[in-house]
């Protein structure tokens, strides 16, 4: 199973917001178990998809330099279920940052309809303690979600630029 529920980021403000897209294929492996015959998506892997969203979003506003782990679900509430064949999108909002972590408020939407919202805290580790432990690397931020974003930012790039008239 794969551990990443972004497929790519549609937008991304630094430090303020950003919105990512999942499509869920009947494909997927908890599909199989998660019920055979009724393929739900499990209501922790939408808060992980938030989570990951909103983990890049608070990572970013400090340039990757805080090591960013998901503290706290302050809230979480569940409209419905979630069906294979479904496009997700994850809107994230900051609500604050400090130097001990960071908050969002995020939405889990299927086209306008909200399937779920949650208030989730991040801490940022302490970097002392931290470079003890896992030494200077980022385990958090590495490989996958930092290519989904700087695809995020390129798109954010082009669609900024003026068109160009060919006449």
């Amino acid at each position: 199973m794969r551990w990443i529920w972004l497929d790519r980021f549609e937008s991304f403000e630094s430090g303020k917001a950003a919105r990512a897209v999942k499509n869920l294929s009947l494909a997927e492996d908890f599909f199989a178990d998660h019920f055979p015959g009724y393929p739900v998506m499990p209501a922790c892997l939408m808060l992980e998809g938030l989570a990951q969203t909103g983990g890049i979003l608070v990572g970013e506003a400090n340039e990757f330099r805080e090591k960013v782990i998901l503290a706290k679900i302050l809230t979480a509430h569940f409209h419905r279920e979630v069906l294979a064949g479904e496009r997700l999108f994850y809107d994230v909002t900051m609500v604050h940052m400090r130097p001990e972590g960071a908050s969002i408020q995020g939405k889990v939407l299927i086209g306008e309809e909200v399937i779920a919202e949650a208030e989730i805290f991040f801490a940022h580790l302490d970097q002392n303690r931290s470079h003890q432990i896992f030494g200077d690397q980022n385990f958090v931020f590495s490989g996958e979600l930092l290519h989904l974003l700087r695809l995020a930012k390129r798109v954010a790039v082009k669609s900024s630029q003026p068109a160009v008239d060919g006449r």
